[in-house]
């Protein structure tokens, strides 16, 4: 802190001047890191004095340092974890590593800028705010500081609070310009009474990708219909995106279900199918995660697998936490508490190779929820060197084994009925 604000008062002075430059090439270090030690003088008064009490390592502080002050505090919290034991009333708070808070500043503020979908040069979207090309909040306006950032991930917001103000304002805007347009939800459930938005069990969305195949061209989601309409989503993910769905319940491309014509047995027959694919899908794909799993070899110490594993379950939704913690054997009816305390409890007392198993599985059930399960299954398994082919054909002969037992015990019971 001394050193960064000596460094202050060099630039600031009227006579002679200095500039960043300057000044690292007269104390023999990169501008880079001359702009990385001024950014503590713009830490917030809880975060100065965390650093000053040495609550909090200069790696913590340096990338607090590079956010707003409006995120800086609820930044500083992150930096440590509560751990309540019993033998004390209050919890004792430890400092996690510098790499968690990083994890933490990339999935809860930093945004990146080629994603949104409001023009970033518009200074006109919010008048309190400029424009996204000028704003000293980007990565990219300042690349000393964000020099490495900016080569893994590109250009990014550091305040999420005016990058949502954005997006309100560009969905305002379309909704203004074009009032026919259809407000849609990505999340699943029932919308509040008089509400516009559809809901998403209450359109198809149309893909714009094309089909890989044949089969996969059929499906609805490929083809367009005469109901075929723009859309903006206003709830959920990806808010502000325009894409193109089909609303219209009397649709016969779209919502087949509707049709009065159908034959309702060739209809139930492929539904009975692709369930049965589908759970095919699912049993394989569990074992292959399996496989993955026995495959991991044991590296990490047990806390830093202990810290990643805590860091990865808190980021995954409890359908996939559950997946996750039947692959270990743990069962939990959710009004018993839920299977996540369950499964806390089990991470704690796990050795080395299961956190080394459970940390490979959880990124790869944590991947899968955000890009395409297969792909990502498959790449997994060919670093694991996993037979997927193998395991699919043992899994496939498995559900044949068990339907064609179900349909032999069909007829002994239609017997037994008789006989009764």
């Amino acid at each position: 802190m001394e050193e960064a604000e000596g460094y202050k008062r060099l630039l600031e002075l009227m006579e002679p001047t200095f500039t960043v430059e300057q000044i690292a090439a007269k104390v023999g270090k990169t501008p880079a890191y001359i702009t990385t030690r001024l950014k503590l003088t713009d830490l917030c008064d809880d975060a100065a004095a965390a650093f000053y009490q040495e609550h909090i390592g200069v790696g913590h502080a340096l990338l607090l340092a590079k956010l707003p002050a409006a995120q800086q505090e609820s930044a500083l919290k992150a930096c440590f974890k509560e751990v309540h034991t019993a033998s004390e009333d209050k919890p004792t708070r430890i400092l996690l590593p510098v790499r968690n808070l990083q994890s933490w500043i990339a999935s809860h503020i930093l945004l990146l800028l080629k994603d949104a979908p409001f023009n970033k040069r518009d200074a006109q979207l919010v008048p309190t705010a400029c424009s996204c090309a000028e704003c000293p909040k980007r990565t990219g306006h300042n690349k000393l500081l964000f020099g490495d950032d900016l080569g893994r991930e590109g250009d990014q917001c550091t305040d999420p609070t005016c990058y949502q103000a954005k997006v309100s304002a560009h969905v305002a805007k379309a909704i203004t310009a074009k009032p026919a347009l259809v407000q849609i939800s990505t999340t699943y459930g029932a919308q509040q009474e008089g509400s516009p938005v559809l809901p998403r069990n209450k359109y198809t969305a149309i893909r714009d990708d094309r089909p890989k195949d044949k089969e996969e061209a059929k499906r609805p989601e490929f083809k367009e219909c005469k109901f075929t309409t723009e859309a903006i989503i206003t709830e959920g993910e990806d808010v502000g995106t325009i894409h193109k769905v089909c609303a219209n319940p009397a649709c016969q491309v779209h919502h087949p279900k509707q049709s009065t014509n159908r034959d309702d047995a060739k209809w139930k027959a492929e539904q009975e199918k692709q369930r049965k694919e589908q759970a095919i899908a699912n049993t394989v794909g569990l074992r292959v995660l399996s496989a993955i799993g026995s495959a991991v070899p044991v590296r990490l110490m047990k806390r830093d697998l202990l810290s990643v594993i805590e860091r990865l379950l808190f980021l995954m939704d409890e359908n996939r936490l559950e997946m996750l913690a039947r692959q270990h054997g743990i069962r939990q009816k959710r009004d018993d508490g839920g299977v996540k305390k369950t499964f806390s409890a089990y991470v704690r007392r796990a050795d080395e190779g299961t956190l080394s198993r459970l940390v490979v599985e959880a990124s790869i059930l944590l991947a899968a929820s955000r890009g395409n399960p297969p792909v990502i299954l498959k790449e997994a398994a060919a670093t694991y060197k996993v037979d997927t082919d193998g395991i699919t054909a043992k899994v496939r002969q498995e559900f044949a084994a068990k339907e064609k037992a179900k349909k032999a015990a069909q007829p002994a019971a239609k017997n037994a009925t008789k006989a009764a």
